[in-house]
């Protein structure tokens, strides 16, 4: 209750600030950088696809003239929900799924793979952290989102290893030029009921005809969050968020960016995960991510050389955790005492830090082929440890205790190790037929070399106070060494225009992923299982095909897509030899071959006047084809229909029904889930301007209306999440000056 007062009092206090603030008048340039005011966009109007302009393909396009499938989930999006996380709103798209580890823990699966098979992107920099836990889209403040571009498919030719599944490119929100020099800002405030979330953003801009200046800041807090079924326990976190970016025009043709990202979450509950024992408690006591890249962009250099881009990224990563595992063992002892072995805590923590450098060039030929070439390099290192912190007590049959030891293990989860990249790549455009037929084709060659130093399987002991730097049992887990492997990637796509309004598309593509560090080198003992990394592992290959159809029409618009991706060398873990201690191993192997298919619809029609009625579904099956059995996380059939109405003078009002089938084509060791049916209710006014100086716009909803008890298959798959969230009565006010 007192978080809701403080909600209600810092609503009315932004009020009072911004329309009291006294506003610029913009002209915007639009040179070299998007043209854009911070006033909240009219969400009534409706926005149609194929005007919408992409730049994953390293080139600014629009959407209907790309062949390959994209979703684009732009901030109007994430306003419009409660938007837990990035990965709730990029959850409603075709052949994207959400899944997670809890609420703040989230992460997207595109088409049955998951983020170890996509390359995540921010601003261009790739988010490289450890597979076990999902956090990477979890990093990114959803109020510094101005869009995400997802890819759906192989993407290898772009964007090198991982590119398997598809790339996810979160665009951040930039400044703007302008004529006159100006000032403005927008605060915005969100509470979302189901876990008591409040939040805070503030942004400024300013700039003029040659420089601007962008920063903003994000304060949220939740509680553990409510569910049908009562409370998810230790699913709270505390997140804030300052970013800054400045672009400067040192001479004509010249543009100078640079940019600074700093994120950062504690006391994150982590619910499930199947990096945990299903006793254990585990908490991210700190989990940060630091961003720092610049770039240099030289247009029109020549008649056909049209820009010159070079740029550089370092993002580093920590991640610390807290592990309680509520367990413990015994043994009878020949003495007919009983020992017990109590697991205190144990703290992992890594350190993630990735580099990267990209030249890229763009020649235009003629109007009608324009070509892109250029060369990017990034390392990723990585450090870790872990520490155990065990009770050991002897009892008698009566249960008195006779002794007692502290112990502390200190471990090395992961060697200290490097993963570096060097890729050439080449991407053509080219236009046939009257513009009717374009031909995208795009290839790579990649270089890829791995180190690591010597670990072994536990470092020192301290016994009751008592250091000890070679304790019984010290082995070697992976000698020092290294690791080369080249690859190559290359892409065709076609887009056909039958009518303007009409086109199909068809996607060849030959792609590639690298083994990551953790499944290369990992060491995580559970007590009853150990898992552990392989050196020796190959790349995974992938050969897939699309086909897909589009219909752009006035009222009505389609876009429909089957596809097959078959992946050979697939990594995924296998029971290996039994320990010594009587524990389990898991190893990474490479299993052979694995087939996906699916399809994935989305349609909007235009019913009447101001009612538009759209729906989406979409299918996946994952085989392993060398065994005969089903892939693991695979998402069920799946989809949504939802009607719009929007009152020009008002706002608009969306309610969406959304449905999942039942899941029972699993793998060895999953749980099946039943299908269910969601209820939504979202609604938003249109922007309100006072006295020409601010601005306000307020949306509001109901999620879950009916507190319908439900499992995310993607979700309870990975640990022990059984229900989703219930009934949420979330409401965002956005004020603009």
């Amino acid at each position: 209750m007192k978080k809701i007062k403080f909600y209600i009092a810092t609503v009315a206090l932004l009020v009072a600030f911004t329309c009291t603030t006294k506003a610029q008048n913009v002209q915007t340039s639009g040179d070299n950088t998007v043209a854009t005011d911070l006033s909240i966009e009219d969400t009534t109007k409706t926005i149609y696809l194929d005007k919408v302009e992409v730049v994953s393909f390293k080139i600014n396009r629009k959407l209907a003239e790309m062949p390959a499938s994209l979703s684009v989930v732009d901030n109007l999006s994430y306003l419009k929900h409660s938007s837990l996380s990035a990965a709730n709103i990029l959850g409603n798209e075709p052949g994207i799924y959400m899944g997670g580890d809890g609420v703040w823990a989230t992460n997207i699966n595109v088409r049955g793979l998951s983020e170890d098979r996509l390359v995540t992107l921010i601003d261009g920099a790739r988010v490289e952290t450890a597979t076990d836990l999902t956090a990477s889209l979890s990093m990114i403040d959803i109020n510094d989102i101005d869009h995400v571009e997802v890819i759906k498919g192989a993407q290898s030719s772009l964007y090198g290893t991982g590119a398997i599944g598809g790339i996810i490119n979160i665009i951040t929100k930039d400044g703007w030029f302008a004529d006159k020099n100006y000032f403005s800002g927008k605060l915005s405030s969100g509470f979302s009921s189901v876990n008591t979330y409040f939040s805070n953003n503030l942004t400024l801009n300013a700039g003029g005809k040659r420089w601007y200046v962008k920063v903003g800041g994000t304060y949220g807090n939740a509680d553990d969050i409510m569910t049908p079924e009562g409370v998810l326990d230790n699913s709270q976190f505390t997140t804030n968020n300052i970013s800054a970016k400045a672009g400067v025009k040192p001479f004509k043709n010249h543009l100078l960016k640079l940019q600074f990202q700093r994120n950062n979450s504690t006391d994150v509950g982590i619910p499930g995960g199947k990096a945990f024992p299903t006793t254990a408690t585990a908490t991210y006591s700190d989990i940060n991510r630091t961003l720092f890249d610049a770039s240099y962009d030289i247009t029109d250099i020549t008649e056909h050389f049209k820009k010159l881009s070079l740029s550089y990224f370092h993002q580093n990563i920590n991640r610390d955790v807290i592990m309680l595992p509520n367990s413990r063992t015994e043994t009878l002892l020949p003495n007919g005492n009983i020992q017990y072995q109590i697991p205190d805590s144990i703290t992992p923590l890594a350190t993630h830090t990735t580099n990267g450098i990209k030249l890229q060039g763009d020649i235009e030929f003629s109007k009608n082929n324009t070509l892109i070439v250029g060369v990017d390099l990034w390392k990723r290192n990585i450090t870790s440890e872990r520490t155990k912190y065990v009770t050991v007590e002897v009892q008698d049959s009566l249960g008195n205790v006779i002794k007692t030891n502290k112990i502390v293990r200190g471990e090395t989860p992961l060697p200290t190790a490097s993963s570096a990249n060097a890729g050439i790549f080449l991407q053509d455009e080219a236009r046939f037929l009257d513009n009717r037929l374009s031909l995208l084709t795009g290839l790579r060659f990649d270089y890829n070399q791995t180190e690591n130093d010597t670990v072994f399987n536990v470092d020192y002991t301290i016994i009751n106070g008592t250091y000890n730097a070679n304790p019984a049992g010290k082995t070697v887990t992976f000698d020092a060494g290294s690791n080369n492997t080249m690859s190559w990637s290359a892409n065709i796509g076609l887009l056909y225009k039958v009518k303007d309004d009409i086109h199909l598309t068809l996607n060849l593509a030959r792609s590639f992923r690298s083994a990551s560090l953790e499944e290369m080198y990992k060491y995580i003992d559970l007590t009853s299982v150990v898992r552990l990394g392989n050196p020796e592992l190959k790349p995974e290959n992938g050969y897939s095909a699309e086909l897909g159809l589009r219909i752009w029409k006035s009222k009505f618009n389609l876009q429909a897509s089957a596809y097959i991706n078959n992946i050979t060398n697939m990594i995924a873990e296998v029971h290996g030899d039994t320990l010594s201690n009587g524990a389990a191993t898991l190893v990474n192997a490479n299993i052979g071959k694995a087939l996906l298919y699916g399809f994935e619809l989305a349609a909007e029609y235009n019913v009447y006047d101001n009612i538009i009625a759209y729906l989406s579904g979409s299918y996946v099956r994952g085989l392993d084809i060398q065994d005969d059995t089903d892939l693991p996380s695979m998402p069920p059939l799946n989809g949504r229909i939802g009607i719009r109405y929007t009152y020009p003078k008002i706002g608009s009002a969306d309610f969406v029904v959304i449905a999942a089938a039942k899941q029972d084509k699993i793998a060895a060791g999953e749980t099946e889930t039943e299908g269910y049916v969601r209820l939504d209710f979202t609604l938003n006014t249109r922007r309100f301007d006072f006295w020409k100086v601010c601005n306000l716009q307020v949306f509001a909803g109901i999620e879950n209306i009916t507190n319908k008890a439900y499992t995310n298959h993607l979700s309870t798959n990975r640990g022990s999440i059984s229900v989703e969230p219930g009934r949420n009565f979330f409401v965002k006010a956005v004020f603009g000056f």
